[in-house]
């Protein structure tokens, strides 16, 4: 005869998902969609004990019940239907984790069920079969610890319906109005608790959904926490990370292990004669052309200002070659678009992993490299 089901499922479930996945109750908005929600739970709750009044009304009119059964029924879902508006409507629930007071709501409309199961035992079956409609709204909303209470205090009723009384309760069927009125009170029953089950897949549809796309976000945050914002390369954090992890794979593999130290030449005189947008440019571009031309496997990283770190997985030899090749690739770039008879070269010092080798030791050895690079004319690649 009554339910908690909210109207509109898809809507009202998106809005749940939103309030589990924000736990931050006091933010305004959050507060009154949650007052929003609890109204439309409110109406649906008036009309579920409409509908299940004008089912009692038929049982009235064919003498099954007394005519004011119907009437009391209604004014006493509306009272307590109230009593939670008024609640709700002054702010008092929002104070509490559970902003429904699930419990209490349940407890109440469950004791105007067996009251009236009591009360009417000729057509008890109908208030029972209530109570699963009752429960199947607290399972969306209800912790662990709360359903044991809610069960407990149900059973505790069940038990002085059956056995602390001898009451014939049942369900009338011997006329056509009585089984007409009968079928639609499980009928009613049925659809609204359909309507809490699609209110239920829609909100797991929903979250599963947030949930994908929260990873997302995180994975996305991950990313950024690694990248370096202007060029897209590794930051000094991670490629320092990644570095350590090769000269430990190197050694417990026994397999080469080269890095190679780049610098943009003459970088400070571009951002001086061109300014610093045109200096971003280049720096963007120039990492854009080294991603192109290594392998996915190949570690590309920002060391600092116009200096990169590249781990090319390869013995010193074929990285010197490798880095002699992309030397000349950034060299012969046409640089014109970024102002005319602009040039951009770069230079670089290659070095092998030694056994007594730290990350520092070897990242001082490529340094020397580079230095090297740069005294003897720039646009050179120098191994050590």
């Amino acid at each position: 005869m009554n339910t908690a089901a909210t109207s509109f499922p898809e809507r009202n479930a998106a809005e749940v998902a939103d309030l589990v996945l924000a736990r931050e109750a006091a933010a305004p908005e959050v507060v009154a969609r949650r007052a929003r929600q609890r109204r439309q739970m409110y109406v649906g709750q008036v009309a579920s004990y409409s509908l299940g009044a004008s089912v009692l009304l038929l049982y009235a009119y064919d003498g099954a019940i007394s005519m004011g059964v119907p009437s009391l029924f209604w004014l006493g879902g509306l009272l307590i239907i109230g009593t939670f508006t008024v609640l709700s409507e002054a702010g008092f629930g929002d104070r509490f984790e559970d902003h429904y007071l699930t419990v209490f709501q349940i407890s109440a409309h469950t004791t105007l069920q067996l009251v009236f199961l009591l009360a009417v035992p000729t057509v008890g079956v109908a208030f029972l079969a209530v109570l699963f409609l009752i429960f199947a709204f607290g399972t969306l909303r209800m912790t662990s610890s709360q359903a044991m209470v809610t069960w407990g205090l149900t059973t505790c009723g069940l038990v002085v319906v059956f056995l602390g009384s001898d009451l014939p309760i049942g369900l009338p069927v011997t006329t056509r109005l009585q089984r007409t009125a009968s079928m639609l009170c499980f009928v009613l029953v049925i659809g609204q608790c359909a309507t809490l089950g699609l209110f239920g897949a829609t909100l797991r549809k929903i979250l599963y959904r947030r949930s994908i796309e929260l990873k997302a976000a995180y994975q996305r945050i991950e990313e950024l926490a690694e990248l370096d914002e202007l060029t897209g390369s590794y930051n000094r954090r991670c490629i320092m990370r990644l570095l350590d992890t090769a000269i430990e794979e190197s050694r417990q593999a026994s397999t080469p292990c080269a890095i190679a130290l780049i610098d943009l030449d003459w970088f400070k005189r571009i951002n001086d004669a061109h300014g610093h947008p045109i200096g971003d440019e280049v720096l963007r571009t120039f990492a854009i052309t080294i991603f192109a031309n290594i392998r996915p496997a190949d570690c590309f990283g920002r060391y600092g200002g116009e200096e990169f770190l590249l781990l090319p997985g390869t013995d010193g030899a074929a990285a010197s070659r490798m880095l002699d090749r992309l030397r000349q690739i950034v060299a012969d770039l046409d640089w014109n678009a970024f102002s005319p008879g602009m040039r951009v070269t770069i230079s670089a010092g290659v070095v092998t992993l030694r056994d007594n080798d730290t990350a520092d030791t070897f990242l001082v050895r490529a340094d020397r490299a580079l230095y090297s690079a740069k005294a003897q004319g720039r646009n050179r690649v120098i191994t050590d």
